[in-house]
Protein backbone atom coordinates (compact mmCIF):
# COMPACT_ATOMS: atom_id res chain seq x y z
CA UNK A 1 0.00 0.00 0.00
CA UNK A 2 1.56 3.36 -1.00
CA UNK A 3 2.00 5.93 1.75
CA UNK A 4 1.87 9.71 1.89
CA UNK A 5 2.42 12.87 3.91
CA UNK A 6 -0.22 15.62 3.55
CA UNK A 7 0.85 19.18 4.40
CA UNK A 8 -1.61 22.10 4.70
CA UNK A 9 -4.11 19.28 4.99
CA UNK A 10 -7.24 21.25 5.89
CA UNK A 11 -10.12 18.81 6.16
CA UNK A 12 -8.21 16.00 4.46
CA UNK A 13 -9.56 16.32 0.93
CA UNK A 14 -6.35 15.00 -0.58
CA UNK A 15 -6.73 11.99 1.69
CA UNK A 16 -10.29 11.58 0.44
CA UNK A 17 -9.07 11.71 -3.16
CA UNK A 18 -6.25 9.22 -2.68
CA UNK A 19 -8.70 6.88 -1.00
CA UNK A 20 -8.31 3.72 1.05
CA UNK A 21 -5.64 2.37 -1.30
CA UNK A 22 -3.21 4.84 0.32
CA UNK A 23 -1.84 4.95 3.86
CA UNK A 24 -1.42 8.34 5.56
CA UNK A 25 1.75 8.51 7.63
CA UNK A 26 1.56 12.15 8.65
CA UNK A 27 -0.70 15.18 8.17
CA UNK A 28 -0.24 18.78 9.21
CA UNK A 29 -2.26 22.00 9.36
CA UNK A 30 -1.97 25.03 11.61
CA UNK A 31 -5.73 25.80 11.69
CA UNK A 32 -7.38 24.26 14.75
CA UNK A 33 -10.89 24.55 13.31
CA UNK A 34 -9.93 22.68 10.16
CA UNK A 35 -8.08 20.14 12.28
CA UNK A 36 -11.28 19.40 14.18
CA UNK A 37 -12.96 18.49 10.89
CA UNK A 38 -9.98 16.39 9.89
CA UNK A 39 -10.19 14.44 13.14
CA UNK A 40 -13.96 14.00 12.88
CA UNK A 41 -13.61 12.47 9.44
CA UNK A 42 -10.27 10.63 9.59
CA UNK A 43 -9.26 10.37 13.23
CA UNK A 44 -6.37 12.35 14.65
CA UNK A 45 -3.59 9.78 14.98
CA UNK A 46 -1.54 11.09 12.03
CA UNK A 47 -2.43 14.78 12.38
CA UNK A 48 -0.12 17.40 13.89
CA UNK A 49 -1.81 20.78 14.37
CA UNK A 50 1.00 23.31 14.36
CA UNK A 51 2.74 25.90 12.22
CA UNK A 52 4.79 24.10 9.58
CA UNK A 53 7.75 26.26 10.60
CA UNK A 54 7.86 24.38 13.90
CA UNK A 55 8.23 20.95 12.28
CA UNK A 56 11.48 19.08 11.76
CA UNK A 57 12.21 15.89 9.83
CA UNK A 58 12.14 13.97 13.12
CA UNK A 59 8.38 14.64 13.19
CA UNK A 60 7.94 12.77 9.90
CA UNK A 61 7.78 9.01 10.36
CA UNK A 62 9.32 6.40 8.08
CA UNK A 63 9.44 6.93 4.28
CA UNK A 64 6.46 8.23 2.31
CA UNK A 65 5.98 7.43 -1.37
CA UNK A 66 4.27 10.79 -1.86
CA UNK A 67 4.46 14.18 -0.16
CA UNK A 68 1.61 16.55 -1.02
CA UNK A 69 1.49 20.27 -0.19
CA UNK A 70 -1.42 22.58 -1.01
CA UNK A 71 0.35 25.60 0.40
CA UNK A 72 -1.61 28.86 0.90
CA UNK A 73 -2.50 30.79 -2.24
CA UNK A 74 -3.28 34.27 -0.89
CA UNK A 75 0.00 35.87 -1.97
CA UNK A 76 -0.08 34.16 -5.38
CA UNK A 77 -3.70 34.75 -6.37
CA UNK A 78 -4.82 37.57 -8.64
CA UNK A 79 -6.87 38.90 -5.72
CA UNK A 80 -3.84 39.01 -3.45
CA UNK A 81 -1.26 41.72 -2.92
CA UNK A 82 1.36 40.13 -5.14
CA UNK A 83 3.87 39.21 -2.43
CA UNK A 84 4.30 35.76 -3.96
CA UNK A 85 6.64 33.33 -2.23
CA UNK A 86 7.94 36.19 -0.10
CA UNK A 87 4.50 36.64 1.49
CA UNK A 88 3.59 35.52 4.98
CA UNK A 89 1.10 32.90 3.75
CA UNK A 90 2.39 31.58 0.42
CA UNK A 91 5.93 31.88 1.78
CA UNK A 92 5.19 28.84 3.95
CA UNK A 93 6.24 26.88 0.88
CA UNK A 94 9.85 27.32 2.01
CA UNK A 95 9.58 25.59 5.42
CA UNK A 96 7.79 22.76 3.62
CA UNK A 97 10.64 22.56 1.12
CA UNK A 98 13.17 22.59 3.95
CA UNK A 99 11.48 19.47 5.31
CA UNK A 100 11.76 17.81 1.90
CA UNK A 101 15.47 18.60 1.59
CA UNK A 102 15.97 17.31 5.13
CA UNK A 103 14.35 14.01 4.18
CA UNK A 104 16.53 13.79 1.08
CA UNK A 105 19.66 14.26 3.18
CA UNK A 106 18.54 11.44 5.47
CA UNK A 107 17.94 9.08 2.54
CA UNK A 108 14.16 9.26 3.07
CA UNK A 109 13.20 11.18 -0.06
CA UNK A 110 9.60 10.68 -1.24
CA UNK A 111 9.46 9.25 -4.75
CA UNK A 112 6.89 11.91 -5.64
CA UNK A 113 6.39 15.46 -4.39
CA UNK A 114 3.22 17.27 -5.48
CA UNK A 115 2.34 20.92 -5.04
CA UNK A 116 -1.12 22.37 -5.65
CA UNK A 117 -1.93 26.05 -5.96
CA UNK A 118 -3.68 28.72 -7.99
CA UNK A 119 -2.63 29.35 -11.58
CA UNK A 120 -1.33 32.76 -10.56
CA UNK A 121 1.74 30.87 -9.36
CA UNK A 122 2.84 30.71 -13.00
CA UNK A 123 3.00 34.48 -13.43
CA UNK A 124 3.86 35.61 -9.89
CA UNK A 125 6.81 38.00 -10.00
CA UNK A 126 7.05 37.61 -13.76
CA UNK A 127 7.44 33.84 -13.49
CA UNK A 128 10.31 34.01 -10.98
CA UNK A 129 8.36 32.26 -8.22
CA UNK A 130 7.52 29.34 -10.51
CA UNK A 131 11.16 29.20 -11.58
CA UNK A 132 12.26 29.12 -7.93
CA UNK A 133 9.98 26.16 -7.23
CA UNK A 134 11.16 24.25 -10.30
CA UNK A 135 14.79 25.06 -9.52
CA UNK A 136 14.27 23.65 -6.04
CA UNK A 137 13.08 20.36 -7.52
CA UNK A 138 15.98 20.27 -9.98
CA UNK A 139 18.61 20.94 -7.33
CA UNK A 140 17.07 18.27 -5.05
CA UNK A 141 17.39 15.58 -7.73
CA UNK A 142 13.85 15.60 -9.04
CA UNK A 143 12.55 15.95 -12.58
CA UNK A 144 9.51 18.16 -12.64
CA UNK A 145 6.47 18.91 -14.77
CA UNK A 146 3.08 20.51 -14.23
CA UNK A 147 -0.52 20.36 -15.35
CA UNK A 148 -3.45 22.75 -15.04
CA UNK A 149 -6.71 20.98 -14.28
CA UNK A 150 -10.07 22.70 -14.22
CA UNK A 151 -12.32 20.92 -11.74
CA UNK A 152 -15.33 21.50 -14.03
CA UNK A 153 -14.27 18.34 -15.85
CA UNK A 154 -15.21 16.42 -12.70
CA UNK A 155 -17.64 18.56 -10.68
CA UNK A 156 -19.93 21.48 -11.62
CA UNK A 157 -17.48 24.13 -10.44
CA UNK A 158 -15.11 26.27 -12.47
CA UNK A 159 -11.85 25.84 -10.53
CA UNK A 160 -8.59 25.72 -12.52
CA UNK A 161 -5.61 24.78 -10.39
CA UNK A 162 -1.92 24.19 -10.99
CA UNK A 163 -0.39 20.85 -10.00
CA UNK A 164 3.41 20.68 -9.97
CA UNK A 165 4.57 17.07 -9.89
CA UNK A 166 8.19 16.17 -9.17
CA UNK A 167 9.62 12.66 -9.39
CA UNK A 168 13.00 11.49 -8.15
CA UNK A 169 15.48 11.12 -10.99
CA UNK A 170 16.16 7.48 -10.06
CA UNK A 171 12.49 6.55 -10.35
CA UNK A 172 11.51 4.73 -13.53
CA UNK A 173 8.62 6.29 -15.45
CA UNK A 174 6.32 3.70 -17.03
CA UNK A 175 4.94 4.07 -20.51
CA UNK A 176 1.83 6.21 -20.73
CA UNK A 177 2.41 8.77 -17.96
CA UNK A 178 4.45 11.18 -20.07
CA UNK A 179 4.11 12.74 -23.50
CA UNK A 180 6.59 14.15 -26.01
CA UNK A 181 5.16 17.65 -25.71
CA UNK A 182 2.39 19.75 -24.20
CA UNK A 183 -1.28 18.82 -24.37
CA UNK A 184 -3.91 21.40 -25.26
CA UNK A 185 -6.08 20.11 -22.41
CA UNK A 186 -3.62 19.99 -19.49
CA UNK A 187 -0.95 22.50 -20.52
CA UNK A 188 -2.40 25.99 -20.85
CA UNK A 189 -0.81 28.88 -22.69
CA UNK A 190 0.18 30.36 -19.32
CA UNK A 191 1.91 27.13 -18.30
CA UNK A 192 3.74 26.87 -21.63
CA UNK A 193 4.82 30.52 -21.33
CA UNK A 194 6.14 29.89 -17.80
CA UNK A 195 7.97 26.80 -19.05
CA UNK A 196 9.70 28.81 -21.79
CA UNK A 197 11.12 31.16 -19.16
CA UNK A 198 12.78 28.36 -17.19
CA UNK A 199 16.56 27.88 -17.36
CA UNK A 200 17.68 25.49 -20.08
CA UNK A 201 18.79 22.72 -17.72
CA UNK A 202 15.32 22.60 -16.14
CA UNK A 203 13.55 22.69 -19.50
CA UNK A 204 15.70 19.83 -20.76
CA UNK A 205 14.64 17.67 -17.81
CA UNK A 206 11.01 18.84 -17.93
CA UNK A 207 8.25 16.22 -17.93
CA UNK A 208 5.10 16.74 -19.97
CA UNK A 209 2.73 14.71 -17.84
CA UNK A 210 0.07 12.84 -19.77
CA UNK A 211 -3.47 12.31 -18.55
CA UNK A 212 -6.58 10.87 -20.19
CA UNK A 213 -9.79 12.86 -20.22
CA UNK A 214 -12.21 11.76 -17.50
CA UNK A 215 -15.66 10.45 -18.46
CA UNK A 216 -18.08 13.22 -19.37
CA UNK A 217 -19.48 14.82 -16.25
CA UNK A 218 -23.16 13.98 -15.68
CA UNK A 219 -23.87 16.26 -12.71
CA UNK A 220 -24.68 19.93 -13.10
CA UNK A 221 -24.92 22.73 -10.57
CA UNK A 222 -28.68 22.36 -10.42
CA UNK A 223 -28.26 18.69 -9.41
CA UNK A 224 -26.31 19.49 -6.24
CA UNK A 225 -28.74 22.14 -4.93
CA UNK A 226 -30.57 21.40 -1.69
CA UNK A 227 -34.29 22.12 -1.66
CA UNK A 228 -34.31 23.10 2.00
CA UNK A 229 -30.78 23.87 3.22
CA UNK A 230 -30.43 23.83 6.98
CA UNK A 231 -27.89 26.58 7.52
CA UNK A 232 -28.76 29.40 5.12
CA UNK A 233 -31.86 31.53 4.63
CA UNK A 234 -33.40 32.99 1.48
CA UNK A 235 -32.85 36.69 0.94
CA UNK A 236 -35.76 39.04 1.54
CA UNK A 237 -37.43 40.58 -1.50
CA UNK A 238 -35.69 43.84 -0.71
CA UNK A 239 -32.26 42.21 -0.51
CA UNK A 240 -32.90 40.26 -3.71
CA UNK A 241 -33.90 43.45 -5.51
CA UNK A 242 -30.73 45.13 -4.25
CA UNK A 243 -28.66 42.21 -5.52
CA UNK A 244 -30.23 42.37 -8.98
CA UNK A 245 -29.72 46.13 -9.14
CA UNK A 246 -25.98 45.53 -8.82
CA UNK A 247 -25.85 43.76 -12.19
CA UNK A 248 -24.23 45.28 -15.25
CA UNK A 249 -26.15 45.48 -18.51
CA UNK A 250 -24.59 42.24 -19.72
CA UNK A 251 -25.44 40.33 -16.55
CA UNK A 252 -28.95 41.74 -16.41
CA UNK A 253 -29.48 40.52 -19.97
CA UNK A 254 -28.57 37.00 -18.83
CA UNK A 255 -31.22 37.26 -16.12
CA UNK A 256 -33.89 38.47 -18.56
CA UNK A 257 -33.10 35.59 -20.92
CA UNK A 258 -33.51 33.11 -18.06
CA UNK A 259 -36.83 34.68 -17.09
CA UNK A 260 -38.12 34.14 -20.63
CA UNK A 261 -37.20 30.46 -20.66
CA UNK A 262 -40.52 29.39 -19.16
CA UNK A 263 -38.98 26.93 -16.71
CA UNK A 264 -37.01 26.95 -13.47
CA UNK A 265 -33.37 27.84 -13.98
CA UNK A 266 -30.74 27.84 -11.26
CA UNK A 267 -27.75 30.15 -11.45
CA UNK A 268 -24.93 31.34 -9.25
CA UNK A 269 -23.83 34.86 -8.35
CA UNK A 270 -20.67 36.46 -7.03
CA UNK A 271 -20.41 40.06 -5.90
CA UNK A 272 -17.19 41.59 -7.20
CA UNK A 273 -15.61 45.01 -7.35
CA UNK A 274 -15.47 46.24 -10.93
CA UNK A 275 -14.83 49.55 -12.69
CA UNK A 276 -17.90 51.25 -14.16
CA UNK A 277 -18.10 53.37 -17.32
CA UNK A 278 -16.53 56.31 -15.48
CA UNK A 279 -13.67 54.17 -14.19
CA UNK A 280 -14.98 54.20 -10.62
CA UNK A 281 -14.81 50.98 -8.61
CA UNK A 282 -18.27 49.69 -7.73
CA UNK A 283 -19.63 46.39 -6.49
CA UNK A 284 -21.22 44.30 -9.22
CA UNK A 285 -23.26 41.09 -9.12
CA UNK A 286 -22.06 38.67 -11.80
CA UNK A 287 -24.42 35.83 -12.66
CA UNK A 288 -23.99 32.63 -14.66
CA UNK A 289 -26.57 30.14 -15.94
CA UNK A 290 -24.33 27.51 -17.55
CA UNK A 291 -25.08 24.94 -14.80
CA UNK A 292 -21.56 25.41 -13.41
CA UNK A 293 -20.80 27.24 -10.19
CA UNK A 294 -18.13 29.88 -9.96
CA UNK A 295 -14.92 29.00 -8.16
CA UNK A 296 -15.49 28.69 -4.42
CA UNK A 297 -13.50 31.34 -2.63
CA UNK A 298 -13.23 32.52 0.94
CA UNK A 299 -13.11 36.12 2.18
CA UNK A 300 -9.45 35.50 3.05
CA UNK A 301 -8.85 35.17 -0.67
CA UNK A 302 -10.34 38.59 -1.39
CA UNK A 303 -13.80 37.58 -2.59
CA UNK A 304 -17.39 37.28 -1.41
CA UNK A 305 -19.41 34.17 -0.77
CA UNK A 306 -21.29 32.63 -3.65
CA UNK A 307 -25.08 32.90 -3.92
CA UNK A 308 -27.66 30.61 -5.47
CA UNK A 309 -30.33 32.26 -7.65
CA UNK A 310 -33.51 30.48 -8.69
CA UNK A 311 -35.42 31.98 -11.62
CA UNK A 312 -38.90 30.87 -12.68
CA UNK A 313 -40.54 33.40 -14.96
CA UNK A 314 -40.63 36.76 -13.22
CA UNK A 315 -39.96 35.11 -9.86
CA UNK A 316 -36.36 35.49 -8.70
CA UNK A 317 -35.18 34.23 -5.33
CA UNK A 318 -31.66 34.10 -3.92
CA UNK A 319 -29.68 32.81 -0.95
CA UNK A 320 -26.15 32.00 0.09
CA UNK A 321 -24.90 28.65 -1.13
CA UNK A 322 -25.23 26.07 1.65
CA UNK A 323 -22.39 24.26 3.41
CA UNK A 324 -23.38 20.91 1.96
CA UNK A 325 -23.60 22.37 -1.53
CA UNK A 326 -20.05 23.69 -1.25
CA UNK A 327 -18.89 20.24 -0.13
CA UNK A 328 -20.61 18.64 -3.12
CA UNK A 329 -18.87 21.12 -5.42
CA UNK A 330 -15.57 19.86 -4.00
CA UNK A 331 -16.52 16.26 -4.72
CA UNK A 332 -16.99 15.32 -1.07
CA UNK A 333 -19.65 12.70 -0.26
CA UNK A 334 -22.64 13.66 1.86
CA UNK A 335 -21.22 11.41 4.58
CA UNK A 336 -18.37 13.89 5.06
CA UNK A 337 -18.86 15.65 8.40
CA UNK A 338 -18.90 19.45 8.07
CA UNK A 339 -18.58 22.05 10.83
CA UNK A 340 -21.91 23.24 12.23
CA UNK A 341 -20.98 26.88 11.76
CA UNK A 342 -21.56 28.14 8.24
CA UNK A 343 -18.45 30.30 7.98
CA UNK A 344 -16.19 27.50 9.21
CA UNK A 345 -17.67 25.04 6.71
CA UNK A 346 -17.36 27.50 3.83
CA UNK A 347 -13.75 28.27 4.74
CA UNK A 348 -12.94 24.57 5.00
CA UNK A 349 -14.35 23.67 1.58
CA UNK A 350 -13.33 26.85 -0.22
CA UNK A 351 -9.70 26.29 0.76
CA UNK A 352 -9.68 22.61 -0.21
CA UNK A 353 -8.66 20.44 -3.13
CA UNK A 354 -11.32 18.90 -5.40
CA UNK A 355 -11.47 15.22 -4.48
CA UNK A 356 -12.00 13.65 -7.95
CA UNK A 357 -9.07 15.64 -9.37
CA UNK A 358 -6.74 14.05 -6.81
CA UNK A 359 -8.25 10.65 -7.60
CA UNK A 360 -7.60 11.16 -11.32
CA UNK A 361 -3.96 12.12 -10.75
CA UNK A 362 -3.48 9.15 -8.44
CA UNK A 363 -5.00 6.66 -10.88
CA UNK A 364 -3.16 7.83 -13.98
CA UNK A 365 0.19 9.17 -12.69
CA UNK A 366 1.00 8.38 -9.05
CA UNK A 367 -0.06 4.73 -8.84
CA UNK A 368 1.39 3.69 -12.23
CA UNK A 369 4.76 5.18 -11.28
CA UNK A 370 4.83 3.58 -7.85
CA UNK A 371 3.61 0.23 -9.19
CA UNK A 372 6.42 0.27 -11.77
CA UNK A 373 8.95 0.87 -8.98
CA UNK A 374 7.56 -1.55 -6.41
CA UNK A 375 10.16 -2.57 -3.84
CA UNK A 376 12.48 0.33 -4.64
CA UNK A 377 12.64 1.66 -1.06
CA UNK A 378 15.71 0.89 0.97
CA UNK A 379 14.28 1.77 4.38
CA UNK A 380 11.21 -0.10 5.58
CA UNK A 381 8.05 1.93 5.45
Amino acid sequence: MPSFYEFFAGGGMVRAGLGQEWHCLFANDFDHKKSRSYCENWGGAELRTSDIRSLTVTDLPRIADLAWASFPCQDLSLAGAGAGLKGDRSGTFWPFWNLMTGLIQEGRAPSLIVLENVCGTLSSHGGKDFESICAGFHKAGYSVGAVVIDACLFVPQSRPRLFIIGVQNEVKLPEGVTGKGPSAIWHTSALKAAHRKLPQEIREAWIWWRLPLPPKRKTGFSNIIEKSPANTLWLTDEDTHRLLSMMSTINHAKLVKAQKAGREIIGSVYKRTRANEEGQKVQRAEIRFDDIAGCLRTPAGGSSRQLVVVVHGQSVTARLISSRETARLMGLPDTYILPDRYNEAYHLTGDGVVVPVVRHLSKHIFKPILDANHGRKTIAA
